[in-house]
């Protein structure tokens, strides 16, 4: 399996993991010279070259995309349209029409299109998912979700202060896929409608907090950006209220982090007993025998089933639809904001209209 990577920042970490996989990673592309020369060090014997559509000539058969979040649309229509295989990194639009030329070009290629959401598949949250599945806690009603970053004023400030980084141009709310993606991949639903709140009127930028209804009848909440309480389990704390029991995210320091709380009323009980326990993930292991730190199974998990589904013809872990509509959810929420937190409708995806996109130039992690 050929694979090229666009994007060393971020793309060279899972370049890595693509090479400790048994994936062969034959170029790279990035426009910082600098990045090149670290990579062409790490990546022995892969090309290097400063502009994406270089990588329409090495024969790939798949590609990870890992330039600048807002940017990955363009590219993934690109190689789909060459026949190449796509695992996005990033959000997977920046609006609509990129939504739906996306789905549009997924439709009409022979390749797959795959969303790179390591957070589906972390530990505390898989856990979640083979409770929820197994019915234990009834049907699920409410999901809650974070993704949050504890960092000094001063360092979120150099952060989304940049107008030079694409951290410092994007709305607020447009990071949201560590936390919608899970709740669409626990509940089986799409978003109808959002609304977003900050969480300090007087700062509004750092932080904000969504309700997103789904089209199952449930509701989530999620809090992202930079708020004090940063949980250990890779930034993220995720809980399924269900008709008949809760299963949370340990709020706990280390390696319980990633361990689920499971509570049960006394009436769901025969005996009337309440059932309170906390249960841990199973380890992942790689082939060698290597146990993967827990932070790192939600990639290894994405880039394992990349490969089946390139390999084995197997269907993609987090298809085109879900992928849009997770980075969808923050574009209606920054429209929300800048309407005092109306709820704001989320576009009907189902509808199948086509589109285009026009190719973008440049290739920045």
């Amino acid at each position: 399996m050929r694979v090229g990577v666009v994007g060393l920042g971020m793309g060279l970490h899972l370049a890595n993991w693509c090479r400790r996989l048994g994936m062969e990673v034959v170029a790279a592309c990035d426009r910082d010279p600098g990045r090149r020369a670290e990579a062409r060090d790490l990546l022995p014997g892969a090309a290097m070259v400063g502009e994406w559509p270089a990588l329409l000539d090495e024969r790939l058969d798949a590609v990870v995309l890992a330039n600048d979040f807002d940017e990955h649309a363009p590219l993934a229509i690109a190689f789909l349209d060459a026949g190449v295989h796509v695992l996005s990194e990033s959000a997977a639009c920046a609006d609509e029409q990129q939504a739906r030329a996306l789905l549009a070009a997924e439709r009409r290629s022979a390749a797959t299109y795959s969303f790179a959401e390591n957070y589906v598949f972390h530990p505390h949250i898989q856990l979640v998912r083979g409770i929820v599945d197994a019915g234990e806690i009834g049907r699920v009603t409410l999901v809650e979700a974070d993704y949050l970053h504890g960092m000094a004023p001063d360092a979120v400030a150099g952060l989304i202060g940049d107008p030079a980084h694409w951290r410092g141009r994007i709305e607020p709310t447009a990071y949201c896929t560590h936390t919608l993606s899970p709740v669409l991949a626990l509940t089986g639903a799409m978003p109808t409608e959002v609304a977003a709140f900050p969480v300090d009127a007087a700062d509004p930028r750092p932080a904000v907090v969504m309700l997103v209804r789904l089209d199952n009848g449930g509701l989530a909440i999620t809090r992202h950006g930079f708020l004090q309480g940063e949980p250990d389990s890779h930034w993220s704390w995720f809980a399924a209220r269900g008709t008949a029991g809760l299963a949370e995210s340990v709020r706990a320091a280390g390696d319980r982090a990633w361990s689920v709380r499971v509570r049960k009323e006394p009436w769901t009980d025969p005996a009337g007993t309440v059932r309170d326990e906390e249960r841990e993930p199973a380890p992942l292991f790689l082939p060698d025998g290597t146990r993967v730190e827990p932070r790192a199974e939600g990639t290894v998990r994405i880039l394992e089933g990349f490969r089946a589904c390139v390999e084995d013809g197997r269907p993609p872990l987090v298809p085109v639809l879900p992928a849009v509509a997770a980075s969808l959810v923050g574009v209606a929420g920054a429209r929300s904001l800048r309407e005092n937190s109306r709820s704001v409708p989320m576009p009907d995806l189902a509808a199948r209209g086509t589109g285009s996109v026009p190719s973008s130039a440049g290739s920045a992690s």
